[in-house]
């Protein structure tokens, strides 16, 4: 009797996976959002962290530093830590645009 139950109740999730679909997501799951592909380099990382486009020159390199570190600087209520990488940032792609 009870293999019978098992057997029926086996059946009966089979379907019931069958019908809805093995791989797909149930209705009303959320679906996850997709990850960013992650910068490639250091320079790109400086990008990253100074908010400018790869053709973006010294002047606005040097213009992004200065809005950004205005907010982290120690002395505004900022990080060393959040200096130190956009200085390190300013420096990489200065040093790029440079030569």
């Amino acid at each position: 009797m009870i293999w019978k139950l098992l057997v029926a109740l086996a059946i009966g999730w089979i379907g019931w996976r069958m019908w809805h679909g093995w791989g797909r997501p149930m209705p009303g799951t959320p679906t996850p959002a997709p990850i960013p592909p992650a910068p490639a380099g250091p320079e790109a990382d400086a990008r990253a962290v100074l908010g400018v486009s790869a053709e973006a020159g010294p002047e606005e390199i040097r213009a992004a530093h200065r809005r950004l570190i205005a907010s982290v600087h120690p002395d505004r209520g900022g990080s060393p830590e959040l200096t130190r990488q956009v200085n390190a940032a300013r420096d990489t792609l200065l040093r790029r645009s440079d030569g």
